[in-house]
């Protein structure tokens, strides 16, 4: 899945994004940070062998092709992805360790970005072309 040219149909990378949202608000509601391990897991499957449980799940509900639906990159999704994952990761620990100020921050983090980016601005998209900029500018100096 490395193909620069392979891309993820908009509703699941939307799914993703929902799963990500409804695990940080249960954590928050019912105090058992263990909800989190779903998209961090699945995140964590998706960065390390390119398939991600959720995406793949929600691929037997698409009602057209996979090649009908708006595009996302695949390769800006993993980098998105690896902030995710990275925010959920803190965050389980962190309540885990009971660092609850920790685990509000960065799980409040994530699931903002993944609300906004369902709202249609992607925050890590953002990131992502503001560091390619710089990588750019670097190296033309």
């Amino acid at each position: 899945m490395s193909d620069k040219n392979y891309s993820i149909p908009r509703p699941l990378v939307r799914t993703n994004q929902w799963v990500i949202v409804i695990s940080v608000l249960l954590t928050w509601v019912s105090g058992l940070e263990w909800f989190l391990l779903v998209p961090f897991i699945s995140g964590l499957i998706g960065l390390f062998f390119g398939f991600n449980p959720i995406i793949q799940l929600s691929k037997l509900f698409l009602r057209k092709e996979p090649g009908a639906y708006i595009p996302e990159d695949w390769g800006q999704q993993q980098f998105n992805q690896k902030i995710a994952v990275l925010c959920l990761g803190i965050g389980f620990v962190s309540f885990l360790l009971g660092w609850n100020t920790i685990g509000y921050v960065f799980t409040i983090l994530v699931a903002v970005a993944a609300f906004v980016a369902i709202l249609g601005f992607c925050v890590g998209c953002f990131i992502h072309y503001q560091w390619k900029q710089y990588t750019y500018r670097r190296t033309n100096r």
